[in-house]
């Protein structure tokens, strides 16, 4: 990535090269904290490719997706003077998405992904789609998609199709604003025609060329967009999984024996060894265990004492999904892909294939849903634990007078309840598949919906975790002696949230308030501000 500074020194740059997008990079750019540039060298590439398509249209040759039909329908010629037509009616007829709409920072990360797929240089578009995507970025122009619609394969045809009707001008959008005229169900965004929206920001409507449209509407793009965010919130969300459980070790005076290192360095297991190295970090200069070394306890249960071997696995696959999405990022993944070969130019340089399959994503979606549920799992049975004075010592459900009043009894409910959310859509969406287009697309990823699935196990996972930080910190009020320096910054974050309990009182949007800070990772940023995990 080329990263310097941009006009008033104040944002950075990105450079839309088809090889060094990063997926932070990908979630800036959506929200405006970046600049793109599609770059010299990439420019080349794309106009090369460009000219191996028209040299096909101009020889009379036949190749797929250029001058043929699509799908089952491949077999069907179309003559050239109807290549803009078939483009145009491809994508009309391909937008026919439902449900709810997505919301604009998605599509525009959407947008991000597809002009870099597109830089690559195997798409066989004109250089201008490039540029129209990234002005339509700058400008904050996103087209309105429904968010179901895609398999995850034959790429993301119907949400990229609505993308790309955008960009013909056409249909609904939302623009970015600050105006209190905006949109009250998308803070931030005014809905408007798309023709408007390109009026306003000063661009043309794109007129579709021969393969423009198949290669806007062919790719993973919906799928890298939602992995995108969901690994930026599940990467806050494991770090809050940690912190809440250092917390809880304090608050039940639990013992920081199974975080030895030697324990771990005889399993070796990767993700283990991080989650284990991170809480003895985490847990590093507090007063609490030494005031309790020799209390009467033998072994703490398998929700403290087993937490590395089960917090352990989020970190590997965390880790690895980063991989995959980094290299998925920087593909071509439209069908068929231009291979220019200057020196013996025929149809042959266009090479039909199945790069817009996303069942690796898919995959790796449907691993980090499983290990979300499994987190909140062990989460919940340790803020049981803290709400049980037979495990903790406290007061019941952490009440000021148990019995007159409930404290936060129903505090586990309510994460209990979201747990119960999470198995149901734990269950992995790669195990479905739907033969469509008269068979001929017969295995498909379902990727759109695991990567989709995923963000709403982090919301859910947020929630589950905001319990268990909101009783370990209350228990810790209960302790004489303090935890380490950076954890009592996430107390402090936590307290600046939940003020402490003095009486029953309803924590709905208390809860709500923690769980949207552990989203947004500002829990992260306070606790990496005393301590490098």
């Amino acid at each position: 990535m080329l990263s310097r500074q941009f006009g008033d020194g104040m944002t950075d740059i990105v450079l839309i090269d088809g090889e060094t997008l990063d997926y932070s990079d990908v979630i800036a750019l959506a929200k405006g904290r970046k600049k793109a540039v599609f770059s010299d060298a990439a420019r080349s590439k794309v106009q090369l490719a460009r000219q191996t398509v028209l040299g096909i249209i101009n020889r009379g040759e036949t190749a797929y997706g250029i001058n043929t039909g699509f799908g089952s329908l491949s077999k069907v010629g179309i003559s050239s003077e109807n290549l803009q037509q078939l483009q145009t009616n491809l994508i009309r007829s391909h937008a026919c998405g439902i449900g709810e709409d997505m919301h604009p920072e998605d599509v525009l990360a959407m947008m991000v992904i597809r002009a870099n797929s597109l830089a690559k240089g195997h798409s066989g578009v004109r250089p201008v789609v490039v540029d129209l995507l990234l002005s339509c970025i700058h400008s904050g122009i996103a087209p309105q998609i429904p968010r179901i619609g895609s398999l995850g394969a034959s790429g993301d045809l119907a949400p990229l199709a609505h993308l790309a009707m955008g960009l013909m001008g056409e249909g609904d959008g939302h623009i970015r604003s600050t105006s209190t005229q905006q949109d009250q169900s998308m803070n931030g965004w005014r809905k408007t025609q798309m023709s408007a929206a390109l009026k306003i920001s000063g661009l043309e409507p794109l007129q579709l060329e021969a393969k423009e449209g198949l290669s806007l509407i062919n790719g993973t793009t919906q799928m890298c967009a939602w992995l995108s965010r969901a690994l930026l919130e599940f990467d806050h969300l494991l770090l809050a999984a940690d912190i809440s459980l250092a917390l809880s070790v304090e608050a039940l005076n639990g013992s920081h024996a199974p975080f030895d290192a030697r324990i771990h360095d005889v399993r070796n297991q990767p993700g283990q060894l991080a989650m284990s190295r991170r809480l003895r970090m985490l847990l590093d200069g507090g007063t609490i265990q030494a005031a309790h070394l020799n209390c009467e306890k033998v072994q703490d249960s398998y929700s403290l004492r087993c937490s590395p071997q089960v917090h352990g696995p989020a970190h590997e696959a965390l880790s690895d999904t980063l991989k995959t999405l980094s290299i998925e990022l920087n593909s071509a993944t439209d069908n068929p892909l231009v291979f220019p070969s200057p020196d013996n130019p025929g149809p042959h340089e266009v090479v039909s294939g199945g790069n817009f399959h996303g069942q690796i994503l898919g995959i790796a979606a449907d691993r980090l849903s499983i290990i979300a549920h499994e987190l909140a799992v062990i989460s919940e049975r340790r803020t049981n634990q803290l709400l049980d004075p037979a495990w903790s010592g406290l007061p019941a459900y952490l009440a000021k007078n148990s019995g007159l009043e409930s404290g936060l009894m129903i505090v586990q409910y309510v994460a209990a309840a979201a747990i119960a959310e999470m198995h149901v859509s734990g269950n992995p969406a790669t195990l479905s598949n739907v033969s469509v287009s008269n068979n001929k697309e017969d295995h498909v990823s379902m990727g759109a919906t695991a990567c989709y699935k995923l963000i709403q196990q982090n919301q859910n996972l947020s929630r589950v975790i905001a319990c268990e930080l909101i009783c370990a910190v209350e228990g810790l009020r209960h302790n004489e002696n303090n935890p380490s320096p950076a954890l009592l910054a996430a107390v402090n974050w936590v307290s600046e949230r939940v003020p402490e309990l003095t009486g029953d009182r309803s924590m709905s949007h208390e809860i709500q308030r923690v769980s949207e800070g552990l989203i947004r990772g500002t829990l992260s940023q306070s606790v990496r501000s005393m301590v490098e995990i």
